[in-house]
């Protein structure tokens, strides 16, 4: 029961800090509903199952070359500063009642994926703290258990999720218009903010 409570803190605790997927769900909670802001972070979760299996089959090595990190603060680059204008774009729209289609849940889910799985800091922490408890838990336990403690980390990430989206649904419900394009604006910026910080950690991979 340790172990299991241990894991569940360990995925809570890879979600929870403030960063680009938080102000995602944010920002997609308060213009869009719960809906939205649940699947940037479903989206973000798909990213870490996907790097967790990379780190079962010792795949995540790869991810590790200087070159290809390069690459991923580029890419995580772009992506968070594009998601995050278009955010301080359509902040002006926050609190209108429209229909969201199809394509706008996908789009929140695919915003989510494409954050999570080009943030060179999620590699970091799959190839070091959970490359390392991965290899202790094998070490004592068979596959099935390992499955197990896998499956509630995974579960203490979705918690979290579901947490930040019925924040963001309830803002959405509470507050005023005015205040919600505020909260737009700033995780838009926030956003930006950490697409400019992967944008410099690139220069420096680069020409540093």
């Amino acid at each position: 029961m340790n172990v299991l409570i241990s894991y569940f803190l360990l995925g809570l605790s890879l979600a929870a800090p403030i960063g680009p997927i938080n102000a995602a769900q944010i920002d997609r909670g308060i213009r869009s509903g719960f809906l939205h802001a649940w699947l940037v972070g479903v989206g973000a979760m798909l990213a870490d199952v996907i790097f967790m299996l990379l780190v079962y089959f010792g795949v995540v090595q790869f991810l590790n070359i200087p070159s290809m990190k390069t690459f991923l603060w580029l890419f995580g680059f772009f992506i968070l500063t594009y998601i995050g204008i278009e955010s301080l774009i359509s902040a002006g729209r926050v609190g209108e009642h429209r229909r969201a289609g199809d394509s706008s849940l996908l789009k929140s889910f695919g915003s989510g994926f494409l954050m999570s799985i080009s943030n060179p800091l999620s590699i970091l922490f799959w190839l070091g703290i959970f490359g390392s408890i991965l290899a202790d838990t094998i070490a004592k336990y068979d596959a099935s258990e390992v499955a197990l403690y896998s499956c509630t980390m995974l579960a203490g990430i979705m918690l979290w999720d579901i947490f930040m989206a019925l924040v963001a649904s309830a803002f959405r419900r509470i507050l005023t218009r005015r205040l919600l394009a505020m909260i737009s604006v700033v995780s838009g910026l926030s956003l930006i903010g950490f697409g400019l910080y992967f944008g410099l950690e690139a220069y420096r991979a680069l020409f540093g």
